[in-house]
């Protein structure tokens, strides 16, 4: 640690400062005179804790050295209040450690200091310590590596151990002490041992913690001893601390605690003699839970928010947006002041104080320590800061909020000023959710998490289109869920999603459907990233992929799948992205998932079975997969192929045969990819276009596949083809794999035949699958299949822009004079209308006026009968294209 220059007056000013109004640091500068000298005090920032001596003398000896450079270094300006508190806390966790390494080998002599780890919690952990503050650390210890006495067993060894190291530390003598130890945030101190069994601790924080624990391990790290236990215990437990899923019963929990927290130190709240700096309103605590709470919302998602120490806290969220620039300012340059004249208010006797003193004398040394010209001139320093951090911390609860009545007569006038056209039955409905029979709404958190924000569902529900179908469909997702809470606390705390989730109630039901499963996707919306097209496909897999077993990582899978398509719908909702850069994300992700969900099995068949030598699988997508447009409902038509020698067997403890190893392989991948688990369902997965169809082996090698596409194969199976693209294996695979398909395709054929073959074809799907209703492009005359079975045999008659993105294929082909350019535009439309529809219109019912208009927008229509009028056109001309097409 570098000091700042200064001028030597300001040292000695400095000195005598400390000499005349504190006298603890009066007897320091008596005890170490070195340390009071200008050109010696700053080695005193880090003396030698260890020696010949007894490590608790050695450590209070630098404990008297450490505190008095700090202060003479803070006073005179050389230090700045980071420098101060990074040096105070270096210094308790070396003593920390010192204290661990000599209380293990003590125990067990000759043993080595390994299997007891210290977490160090708060200021300790952020490395921002007051001058004479308690340490709060967590001590685990490992059974397995902890040294212990014969017929000693791991957990008593551990309390024994753990004793003696806070009797080293805290223990008073002649000597003084070096920190006071309070081991209090462990896990139900009343009855929880004062060392931890690491396993145990995990335990706890995964299933039983509190919320208020959750904010404390913000700041946590492994500072001594077996730091490599205390980090992986922290690693352990990182999904605890920093949920993805926002969990805003934790936020209530800090803002709750800062209330209770005024209301017991209600005497220190007003700046004055006797204010508490960190307790008192707009005082350090509320600098410090500001940041927390904003963290906590947010920090799940976004890492780089995640900064331990405070004012790096503020700006980090600054950075990102998260609150505003003024305030972090504002906040930061109070919290630097407030600590500056906390660490004065505790150099004097070193007490751990933090009220300003009520007497007027001891008010008026306090500011001279500081360099102050009287008592007054310190209480007008502080006043515009306290008045600025409260305000500022005071709106976090926004104003008084009204309550919505209870009785019938009462409430029913309130659901009819809210617009709602039958108001006795919208208010039988907030009936039955505050009567106790709906399982969500049972408990009293659930009942006034509802009531707190009651009366901005109301108002919400009532500006919608349709108010009536809007509180039906919000009562419907209230009873399929488990529990309301979260979701309650989530729209109190982000009054916006009320809107939000009205539009997806009303318009989107498979998303309504998907938030009953898991309310939680609704946090993602908090983020503006959550309206980004999804990332690159490799991008996308490393969100998903994660280092553990093979079930953790389908659940991972289904999550991050779940929030990208759930994102995505709401994207058409809120008509912030046209649906064919929809349909290509919802294609992108898929194809993420294929690749992670195919690596986990891959991984862990190999475990089991060992690799074929010389191959490998390989997934070749077909369909709406194939050509990258995928809607929310779609299916993944999949080929599973394999490269070598279909009679190698594979090297492992238990080999089979290549034929048997990849086609067991691939249902392992089949099941990862369309077996629900707890995290809900992902894909549903169609292999029927393999070669063969049903009768055929689930998984083929490249060679059968060539063979069975040049032999055997139907028309109808080329045609598929042409929008087929591979979608996992390596890049020398995906090579061989699209010469034998551009082989394929590019063969010559009889036209005769090849039109007569698509003619019959389509005659047999319009008398097995006719359309649903008047709305269903895909299979109308002139719809999208239509189009596809007109564009492939184009494609395969003339072996031009044979190409898996019908886009592309349709530019290429107008590009050579073999179709109308039109079909690009009856394409876009119909593609667009189709992504729509499989969201907003699941089963292909004409849905109501409002949702109608929303259709008509996300297919640039001004209105629901110009999108009709324009849908009969392009359906007009993809008949007369497929007429000509399939009549030659």
């Amino acid at each position: 640690m570098n000091a700042r220059p200064i001028p030597s007056s300001s040292f000695a000013d400095a000195v005598t400062r400390a000499d005349t109004w504190s006298p603890y640091l009066r007897g320091l500068m008596r005890r170490f005179p070195d340390v009071a000298h200008e050109q010696r005090w700053q080695a005193a920032l880090v003396p030698p804790v260890d020696g010949d001596s007894d490590v608790g003398i050695a450590l209070r000896l630098a404990k008297g050295q450490v505190a008095l450079a700090t202060a003479l270094g803070d006073l005179s300006g050389a230090l700045t209040l980071a420098d101060v508190t990074q040096a105070l806390s270096d210094f308790a966790d070396r003593a920390l450690d010192a204290a661990i390494a000599a209380a293990i080998t003590t125990h067990v002599p000759g043993s080595k200091p390994q299997g007891i780890a210290a977490i160090a919690l708060g200021k300790h952990g952020s490395r921002e310590l007051n001058y004479s503050s308690d340490i709060d650390p967590i001590l685990i210890f490992d059974p397995e590596t902890l040294p212990t006495r014969p017929r000693e067993e791991p957990e008593e060894a551990a309390v024994r151990i753990g004793r003696r190291i806070v009797e080293t530390m805290q223990a008073r003598t002649e000597h003084g002490y070096v920190f006071r130890i309070d081991l209090r945030l462990r896990p139900s101190p009343e009855i929880t041992p004062i060392v931890l069994p690491v396993d145990a601790a995990i335990s706890y924080y995964e299933s039983q913690a509190l919320p208020w624990e959750r904010a404390a391990f913000i700041r946590a790290r492994a500072c001594a001893g077996d730091v490599a236990l205390g980090t992986g215990f922290l690693e352990a437990i990182r999904p605890f601390v920093w949920r993805r899923g926002l969990d805003f019963g934790a936020v209530q929990e800090v803002r709750d605690l800062s209330r209770r927290i005024r209301g017991h130190y209600a005497q220190g709240q007003a700046l004055g003699p006797g204010y508490d700096l960190k307790r008192g309103r707009g005082g350090i605590r509320e600098c410090e839970f500001y940041a927390q709470i904003h963290q906590l919302i947010h920090g799940g998602r976004e890492p780089g928010l995640r900064a331990p120490a405070t004012c790096d806290a503020l700006s980090a969220l600054a950075a990102a947006g998260r609150i505003g620039a003024g305030e972090a300012v504002t906040l930061a340059e109070a919290y630097r002041l407030y600590r500056r004249i906390e660490h004065r208010l505790q150099m004097v006797d070193d007490r751990q104080t933090h009220s300003l003193p009520a007497e007027p004398d001891a008010l008026e040394a306090i500011a001279k320590l500081d360099g102050l010209a009287n008592r007054d001139a310190l209480l007008g320093l502080l006043g515009p800061h306290v008045d600025a951090v409260g305000r500022i911390y005071d709106a976090l609860d926004g104003e008084t909020r009204e309550t919505l009545p209870e009785t019938g007569r009462a409430l029913e006038a309130r659901m009819r000023d809210a617009g709602f056209p039958d108001p006795a039955h919208a208010a039988q409905r907030i009936a039955h959710w505050r009567s106790g029979g709906v399982r969500a709404v049972r408990s009293p958190a659930a009942r006034a998490a509802l009531e707190a924000v009651l009366p901005q569902i109301v108002a919400a529900l009532g500006s919608a289109q349709d108010p009536q179908r809007a509180i039906l469909q919000l009562s419907a997702l209230i009873e399929r869920l488990p529990s309301a809470v979260n979701l309650f606390r989530l729209l109190e705390a982000q009054p916006a999603l009320l809107g939000l989730l009205t539009r997806i109630l009303i318009h989107a039901p498979t998303l309504a459907e998907a938030l009953s499963r898991r309310p939680e996707l609704l946090d993602r919306l908090i983020d503006a990233s959550a309206f980004d097209p999804p990332g690159s496909i490799a991008a996308l897999a490393g969100e998903m992929a994660i280092a553990d077993d093979v079930e953790q990582q389908f659940d991972h899978v289904r999550r991050i799948v779940g929030e990208h398509r759930f994102a995505l719908g709401v994207q058409i909702v809120e008509g912030m992205c046209d649906p064919l850069a929809v349909a290509a994300g919802y294609a992108r992700v898929a194809e993420a998932a294929i690749g992670v969900v195919a690596d986990s099995a891959v991984a862990a068949f190999e475990a089991a079975h060992g690799a074929v030598p010389g191959s490998e699988l390989v997934i070749l997508a077909l369909g709406r997969m194939g050509g990258a447009e995928l809607t929310h409902a779609s299916d993944l038509d999949l080929i599973f192929l394999f490269t070598g020698d279909f009679s190698a067997e594979s090297d492992g403890h238990r080999p089979l045969g290549a034929t048997m190893y990849f086609n067991r392989l691939a249902q392992r991948v089949i099941a990862g990819l369309s077996v629900a688990t707890a995290a809900g369902p992902l894909y549903e997965v169609d292999t029927r276009l393999r070669p063969s169809g049903t009768q055929g082996p689930l998984a083929v090698s490249f060679d059968a596949f060539a063979r069975y596409q040049t032999e055997n194969a139907w028309t109808w199976e080329h045609m598929a083809l042409a929008r087929a693209r591979a979608v996992y294996g390596s890049e020398a695979a995906r090579t061989s794999l699209d010469a034998i398909v551009g082989v394929t395709l590019a063969a010559p054929r009889d036209p005769v035949m090849l039109r007569a073959d698509a003619i019959k074809m389509r005659g047999d799907m319009a008398t097995h699958k006719p359309p649903k209703s008047q709305l269903d492009v895909k299979l109308l005359p002139g719809g999208l299949v239509d189009l596809e079975f007109g564009i492939h045999v184009t494609q395969l008659a003339h072996r031009i822009g044979v190409e898996p993105h019908l886009g592309n294929a349709i530019a290429d082909l107008a590009a050579a004079g073999l179709v109308p350019p039109s079909l690009a535009d009856a394409h876009r439309l119909m593609t667009r209308l189709l992504v729509v529809l499989r969201l907003v219109a699941p089963d292909m019912a004409e849905p109501d006026r409002a949702t109608c208009a929303l259709i008509a927008r996300a297919c640039d229509a001004p209105d629901w009968p110009s999108l009709l009028d324009r849908l009969a056109a392009v359906r007009q001309g993809v008949s007369g294209f497929w007429k000509q097409a399939s009549e030659g």
